[in-house]
């Protein structure tokens, strides 16, 4: 007899499934999103934002084959690629652990909130805000909750101030220019300024969204939300809640039947469309109105260092509207770090835990996923402590350091998606062949471009 968890559940509205891509742009916030993109247009103009555009279409491609495996088996990906290779969970705890370490957010917060209170000393600013992210994720209800509200919260809140101030500021010319910029058009110059960081162009692509390892988090979210075959899966919850149990990693593929193939379809377009919607259409509009601001404000000014172009434009804010639209500019980009430093937590702390659980997994078996998790956040919290007080702790060369160390995660994450869909979904669920090719698109133009970082450093 046939089970009801054998089946896709029906396909619900768009309003009800938001929620997992707020959580997957909210990481991107911070970095590519408030310092990378912005910090070029302050150093080379607008010319550059054609990477912008490519760099969050080809990671909405990525992101969007990683949710279609965990619709169909309601499990992580990375559950998936223990299945076809038992060592594949070593190089997702060490890709994962390595940059994601590095306390830029942090720092990032402490730097703009010291300019604000005028506190010189920063670092135990950036050791609290550490902590308090950790205390956040340790006491919330359900780990996914606290991470929609939050997100939900800092980018519908900030993005509409961003709006209002470029509407404010900009003139015809720049709306020229940032067209000229999306097809590589350039203060004299076409796709490269003479002088260009290649590291920082590479790092800005790699925060076009998540990046990394992170990107694959979206299964997570998936799963938590109950989308598709993840209605049968299991959260994880805090340590301090009542009722809290151990789970399965494992999942399984819906039963093959006419019924369950069109609603993987119907499934597959509304994922798609909520993806599109929230993560390239919201974060692209993000990369865009604070590159635009910061190029109006500081563009051909002495440019200051690590992320002082955003005093820079804080400042003229304040100048043109006033001290309060000066405090509010310097509040959400705050707001925006944290909000990014509390997502990699967040993710990157499930990516450690759960692989460090598959390298001695039985199938079936179940485990306190929970535990794992949260000893895994807190090795996080102390390790970014240690690098802070041995004194590294300028945000955008972390951010920078960090970014580049992603560019290479993601370019194993490429093939691995595709291999992992094309041995694990059925011939009619998996990707067609014009998407299987801007798909490898987004490879090519990944590893090439890190592989001129790699030859010039």
């Amino acid at each position: 007899m046939k089970n009801k968890t054998d089946d896709l559940p029906p396909v619900p509205s768009l309003k009800k499934i938001l929620g997992p891509s707020f959580i997957l742009l909210g990481l991107a916030l911070g970095s590519g999103e408030l310092i990378l993109w912005p910090y070029l247009a302050s150093q080379y103009g607008l010319g550059l934002l054609w990477g912008a555009l490519l760099g969050i279409t080809f990671q909405f491609l990525l992101n969007t084959e990683v949710m279609r495996y965990s619709l169909a088996w309601g499990e992580s990906v990375f559950v998936g690629f223990w299945k076809v290779s038992k060592a594949l969970p070593w190089w997702f705890i060490f890709s994962t652990f390595i940059p994601w370490s590095l306390p830029g957010f942090s720092s990032g917060v402490a730097e703009v909130l010291g300019q604000l209170l005028g506190i010189e000393n920063v670092l135990l600013l950036a050791i609290s805000f550490l902590l308090l992210a950790g205390l956040i994720l340790t006491l919330g209800k359900t780990l996914y909750k606290t991470m929609e509200v939050f997100q939900k919260t800092i980018i519908l809140l900030g993005l509409p101030f961003i709006l209002l101030l470029v509407l404010l500021f900009t003139k015809g010319a720049d709306w020229v220019s940032l067209g000229r910029g999306l097809i590589g058009g350039g203060e004299g110059w076409w796709f490269f300024p003479p002088g260009l960081i290649w590291a920082s162009f590479l790092g800005a692509i790699a925060y076009s969204g998540a990046g990394g390892n992170l990107n694959l988090a979206q299964s997570y979210y998936i799963k938590e939300k109950g989308l598709g075959m993840g209605k049968y899966g299991s959260k994880i919850s805090s340590l301090f809640l009542k009722g809290a149990r151990k789970a399965k990693l494992t999942g399984k593929l819906f039963a093959d039947s006419e019924e369950n193939r069109n609603r993987f379809r119907e499934w597959w377009r509304l994922v798609n469309k909520e993806h599109f919607l929230v993560f390239w259409v919201l974060g692209f509009l993000t990369i865009i109105a604070l590159a635009l601001l910061s190029y109006i404000l500081t563009f051909g000014q002495a440019q200051r260092q690590g992320i002082g172009f955003i005093f820079q434009e804080s400042e003229v804010l304040g100048m043109a509207l006033g001290g309060a639209v000066k405090v509010a500019f310097l509040i959400m980009a705050a707001g925006m770090l944290y909000s990014t430093q509390l997502g990699v937590l967040e993710s990157s702390s499930r990516i450690i835990s759960e692989n460090i659980l598959l390298l001695k997994y039985q199938k079936g078996k179940k485990v306190n996923a929970s535990l794992y998790f949260y000893l895994s956040l807190w090795v996080q919290i102390i390790l970014g402590i240690i690098v802070l007080l041995l004194g590294v702790s300028e945000p955008r060369f972390l951010l920078t350091l960090g970014a580049i160390l992603n560019a290479l995660a993601m370019c194993v994450s490429f093939p691995l998606i595709w291999w992992l869909n094309k041995r694990k979904l059925p011939a009619f669920a998996r990707p067609k062949i014009t998407r299987q090719i801007f798909y490898w698109l987004g490879f090519i133009f990944l590893a090439v471009f890190s592989g001129v970082v790699l030859f010039t450093v």
